[in-house]
Formats: C-alpha cells, sequence, structure tokens
C-alpha cells in the first residue's frame, strides 16, 4: 500500500469546524441499503484497495463454500475473465427463484438486492456458513458496475443480470439445465475502487486455504487474461495444511496429530498440530473457513487446551521432575505448527472483516475437544510425547535464559540513568501517534538522516551492519545482539506475547535502506524480526518501508528524483539524452537536504506500509528464505530471477 503523508492546512480545520451551521432533523440523511454500501464501502469490505477488492470474490466465493459445508458441492470454479470481471460458479443447490414471501419478488433478487437476506439466516438452509451473513452477495452487487447471476435448478436455467446493483430485467427462464448450481459473474466500480487488478498469487492461496479446510473439495481458479491456472484439491484436509506448512523443516515427529470430534454446543471443532526444530510458531485459526488472522476465543481454547494437557502428561509420565516449573504456553507453542478449524452455527466476529472470533462458547469447545484427543494421542504415541516433551522443556531453559538476559539489559539501562540507546536520536514530540521512528542502515546514512529530519517527530536509530537473523536462533541468542536490544528498547512495548502496543513510543517505524540488494537483505532480517516477534506491529499498521530515489536526473535548467526503472525510461525520453543521470546504490551517497526532499519529508515522500495479507504464505516465504533448508531457497531464487531488477554484483 503506498501512503503519501501530509497535514490539513489552516483553511481545511477551519471548514471542517464551521462547515455545519444547524444540527436539526434535517442534517440526518437516510440510505437505502445500495447508495449506504456505496457511500460507505469501508464499513462492508474492509477498504476500496486491493484488499478490499478481493474481498468480493472472497463474499461470491464463501456463499459456495457455505453450500460444500452443507455437503451440497464439490467444484467450486473461480475465473478471472479478460475483461477484469470474475466468475464464480459452484455445483450446489442453486439459489433459490421462487417468489419471496415478504418482497413479492424472486428470492434470487432478493438475495442479490436486499442487504440481510439470504439463507444463513434462521438456520434452515445452513447449519454453518462463512459470508457476511446475508449481505455478501448484495454488497458485491451494489459495489459492481454490473454483475449477472445463472442459476441451475429444476431443470432450468434462471438469469438475472444488474447495473450497478439494480436489477435490469426481472428473473427469467432462458433455457434448460442438468443438474444444479449458481453462476455468479461481477465487474468491480472502477469509480469505487483504487486498484482494479487482481492478484493471483494472493487469490491462488486463498483457494488453496479453502480447499484444505474442505477435504475432498475440489478448488479450480484461473486467470485467462494471463492464461494461469491451478486445480486444489486435498483429501487429507488440515493434515495436508499442516504438511505444507512445515515442508523444508526438520520435524520432531513424522506425522501430524490430528484431531476432529462434535464439541460442546454443537461446535464441531479439527486441529493438526506437527512440532518442527525452529524457534518459532505457526497456528493458523479458522472459524467456518474464514480465517481469523487476529485469533480469539477459539485459539484461546486450543492454547489453553495445549499447555494443560502437556503438563499434565509430564508429569504423570515423570518427565518432569518434582521440583521442576510447569511448562509455560510459550514453552509448548515453540516450534509449533498447528491449524484450528471450527463449524459454529452463529459465529460472531469482531470487525466487519471477520479478523478476530468472539463466541464465548467457543473456547470452550476446542478446550475440551482438543484436550481429550491430545492426551490420548500422547497416550497411545509414547514415543513422539516423549520427543515433543524434550524439546518443551529444552525450550523452557532456553526462555529462562532469556528472561536472565532481558532482566540484566532493563538493569542496565536503569544504572545508565535512562532506558534508551545511546545511538537513538529522540524526537521532542511526546505524543506517540505523532512520533516517527526510522530505523536506518549504517553510520553513514544515519549521520545525514539525523541532520536532514524534522527534530521534532522524526527520531533516528541507525544500525551497524546486518542484525542476527532470528529465524534460526533461539531467544537467548537474539537478545545478546545489540542491534536488537536497541530496536526493542527505543520502541518500548515488549516482544512476543509479552508485546504492549500502548506502550508503543513511536506509531511509525520506517525501515529506511539502500536500495541495492545489501540493503533488500537488511530489510528482510528486520521484517522477519518484527514478523516473528512483533506481529501486532504490522497488523495494527505500524511498520512501513521508505522508498528512497533510485536515479537522480539533472539537466542545466532542473533536477529530477526517479524511483522506478519504469519512471527512468519515460524520464530519459523526455529530456531526450540531455542527462547527467546518476545511479543511487546508498543512502549515504545523498547529503541531509536530498534525503530529507527525496525519502524524509511527509509532504513528498512515498511510504510502503506493511501488511500481511496471507499469514500462512508470509509464514512459508521467511522460513524459505531465512531458514536452514537450502535446496528451497534456491528453487525460489531460480523461479524469480527474473523479475529482479537493479542486481549490484
Amino acid at each position: 500500500m503506498i501512503q503519501n503523508n501530509g497535514s490539513a492546512s489552516e483553511e481545511q480545520k477551519n471548514h471542517l469546524a464551521n462547515g455545519v451551521k444547524e444540527y436539526d432533523a434535517s442534517a440526518i440523511q437516510v440510505l437505502g441499503g445500495r447508495e449506504a454500501v456505496r457511500r460507505r464501502p469501508g464499513m462492508y469490505i474492509g477498504s476500496t484497495d486491493q484488499r478490499g477488492l478481493h474481498h468480493l470474490v472472497y463474499e461470491i466465493v464463501y456463499n459456495s463454500v457455505d453450500e460444500a459445508m452443507a455437503d451440497f458441492c464439490t467444484q467450486i470454479k473461480v475465473t478471472i475473465n479478460e475483461d477484469n470481471s470474475v466468475t464464480v460458479e459452484d455445483n450446489g443447490r442453486g439459489i433459490p427463484t421462487d417468489i419471496h414471501p415478504a418482497t413479492g419478488k424472486s428470492a434470487l433478487e432478493t438475495v442479490m438486492t436486499v442487504l440481510h437476506a439470504g439463507g444463513k439466516f434462521g438456520g434452515k438452509a445452513y447449519t454453518v456458513s462463512g459470508g457476511l451473513h446475508g449481505v455478501g452477495a448484495s454488497v458485491v452487487n451494489a459495489l459492481s458496475t454490473k454483475m449477472s447471476v445463472s442459476v441451475k435448478r429444476n431443470g432450468k436455467l434462471y438469469f438475472q443480470e444488474y447495473d450497478h446493483g439494480i436489477p435490469v430485467k426481472d428473473v427469467a427462464v432462458v433455457g434448460k439445465s442438468e443438474g444444479t448450481g449458481t453462476i455468479t459473474t461481477f465487474l468491480a466500480d472502477k469509480e469505487i475502487f483504487s486498484e482494479t487488478e487482481y492478484d493471483f498469487n494472493v487469490l491462488a492461496e486463498r483457494m488453496r486455504e479453502i480447499a484444505y479446510l474442505n477435504k475432498g473439495l475440489e478448488m479450480y481458479f484461473r486467470d485467462a487474461k494471463n492464461d494461469r491456472e491451478f486445480t486444489f484439491y486435498f483429501e487429507g484436509g488440515i493434515n495436508s495444511f499442516v504438511r505444507q506448512l512445515n515442508h523444508g523443516r526438520g520435524v520432531i515427529h513424522k506425522q501430524p496429530i490430528f484431531i476432529s470430534k462434535a464439541g460442546p454446543s454443537n461446535i464441531y471443532v479439527e486441529a493438526s498440530l506437527q512440532y518442527n526444530e525452529n524457534f518459532t510458531e505457526s497456528i493458523f485459526s479458522f472459524a467456518n473457513c474464514v480465517n481469523t488472522i487476529d485469533g480469539g476465543t477459539h485459539l484461546t481454547g486450543f492454547r489453553t487446551a495445549l499447555t494443560r494437557v502437556f503438563n499434565d502428561y509430564s508429569r504423570k509420565a515423570k518427565l518432569l521432575k518434582d521440583d521442576d516449573l510447569n511448562l509455560t504456553g510459550d514453552d509448548v507453542r515453540e516450534g509449533l505448527t498447528a491449524v484450528v478449524s471450527i463449524k459454529i452455527a452463529e459465529p460472531q466476529f469482531e470487525g466487519q472483516t471477520k479478523s478476530k472470533l468472539g463466541n464465548a462458547e467457543a473456547k470452550g469447545a476446542v478446550d475440551s475437544v482438543v484436550s481429550e484427543g491430545l492426551m490420548l494421542y500422547l497416550e497411545e504415541h509414547p514415543d513422539d510425547a516423549k520427543a515433543i516433551i524434550d524439546k518443551c522443556v529444552l525450550s523452557a531453559r532456553a526462555r529462562e535464559a532469556a528472561r536472565k538476559a532481558r532482566e540484566l539489559v532493563v538493569r542496565k539501562n536503569s544504572l545508565d540513568g535512562g532506558t534508551l540507546p545511546g545511538q537513538l536520536a529522540d524526537c521532542s514530540e511526546k505524543d506517540p501517534t505523532l512520533c516517527e521512528l526510522y530505523l536506518v542502515e549504517g553510520e553513514s546514512a544515519g549521520g545525514s538522516a539525523k541532520q536532514g529530519r524534522e527534530r521534532r517527530f522524526q527520531a533516528i536509530l541507525p544500525l551497524r551492519g546486518k542484525i542476527l537473523n532470528v529465524e534460526k536462533a533461539s531467544p537467548e541468542r537474539m537478545l545478546g545482539v545489540a542491534g536488537i536490544r536497541a530496536i526493542i528498547t527505543a520502541l518500548g512495548a515488549g516482544l512476543d506475547d509479552d508485546f504492549d502496543s500502548t506502550k508503543l513510543r513511536y506509531h511509525k517505524v520506517i525501515l529506511m535502506a539502500d536500495a541495492d540488494v545489501d540493503g533488500a537483505h537488511i530489510r528482510t532480517l528486520l521484517l522477519t524480526f518484527f514478523f516473528r516477534h512483533m506481529p501486532k506491529l504490522i497488523s495494527n499498521k505500524n511498520l512501513y518501508i521508505a522508498q528512497p530515489p533510485l536515479y537522480r536526473a539533472k539537466t542545466s535548467k532542473e533536477e529530477r528524483w526517479i524511483f522506478s526503472d519504469a519512471e527512468k525510461d519515460q524520464v530519459m525520453s523526455e529530456i531526450k539524452g540531455r542527462v547527467d543521470l546518476q545511479r543511487y546504490k546508498g543512502l549515504g551517497e545523498m547529503n541531509s537536504e536530498q534525503l530529507w526532499e527525496t525519502t524524509m519529508n511527509p509532504n513528498t515522500r512515498t511510504l510502503l506500509e506493511v501488511n500481511i495479507e496471507d499469514a500462512a504464505k508470509a509464514d512459508q516465504v521467511f522460513q524459505m528464505l531465512m531458514g536452514d533448508e537450502v535446496p528451497p531457497r534456491k528453487a525460489f531464487i531460480q523461479a524469480n530471477a527474473k523479475y529482479v531488477k537493479n542486481l549490484d554484483v
């Protein structure tokens, strides 16, 4: 995401303060469903950038997945068409087409045009469902310039099309059909969305995820514009998912532990877990096939069961001595890869885009099912149980050493008379929401940044050399690195489970490294650290990447900064060879004024916001690029070499 940070002018502030002279009933607007969606799309799909665009696809796909979860659908086809429209086809029951008693219109038209109308209310059509509970299809329709739905049902083919969410004609029978199902095609409205190009890889990963979560469901995905396609089908379900996530990692036990059962409150629970030799945990949770990236009550229940069962079994099997402390949650989750998936009748998601589950009953259901299934597995597989608990005990000892190292850092800072690292050039502003911290590669660039910054709200922390690759390091070793300690201390919010966003000293943390291979490596090392140990910094939108220029084009009359090769080609054609063209490999090649002008001035700079569209994919990429296994990394580099630009060797 590209963000240009400016501030409101005095004129704008005065307008905002004085714009409303009277506030009475006449000032209250009442918007119909379609108008409300088009006026405030972010309330329904989260954003109007590419993430919101993808959300349209997911909402239509979720309707088909609901049919699969109800055992009426075995195949879903998703196609990005050449005109950039999207078609979703399933072999489910087909949307009903008879007259709806409340609206007097076809049930198909009602579902497609009326908010909060659908088979997900009342529990008659679906025991569990994933979409926006009846608003998904109508929201997509309202945000599309055109949309059409074909329904195969009762041996007939029904059809209706829409223009900006409004039916063009009544539902009509246009032919005969074999079998049943629904075919939906929509074209996102360019007036609503700032980005209308779909990311094939992001969507493909979501289709793969859905196939993992619904064993036996075939997910076909095709990009007709670029002639790419995938078919996903997994008989192993989430067990296959865990094996994929652990691919390339040394595993502690050969087969994932699989648990599935209907628990209390009629909540169906599936969990698959497998330990590896790494130090990080990778746990992914889902509710009705929706990826709950911020967790929720079902994840809390899983974690609670995990800690209790391993402690109970360890004491029972004498794998922990009487004087040993209990294993903590951190101890039993180190090196764990797990997928937790539940099916629940009335999910209560926090936020419209459903990133966190709030149902209190889900905690008890998952705790009960996982406790019973995991204890049974450990008792029936004592060798696996011992190998896992030995790793947990080793983790406990390393974590205790890391705790002592953290305490040593705190004590040392206290004795030094302050908690901030000496190399930090802090800002004078005390409100964290207004403060920025630049993590700058190298002493030279750090010096230029300190001189060129706006001291009131911009702080600079220079980093000497490359920090540790935390993907392959124990917590104790990680905390022994001066650069990492400096970052943790400067941010002031802790790390891992102790990370507290309310204590964050800067609400914008900006990575600023050279535009070369070494700079890219340093960014990757820093991103790995934040992804593994401060993920809330990413999910809370606090982490950014600065975009320094690649070139400076200077003529007798002007000086232009160039940020991409495409822009360079355009500029060179415009000035037609009247060029002193300078390639910038390092930030240190710019003086303080140039660094401010191009990279640090909030009114002119470009920042990339770091976000995690797909946490599972990000987890695998970090493991592949930063882990011990060489062959997967080599294959990735070879496959993506054609996309590399500005390689400095």
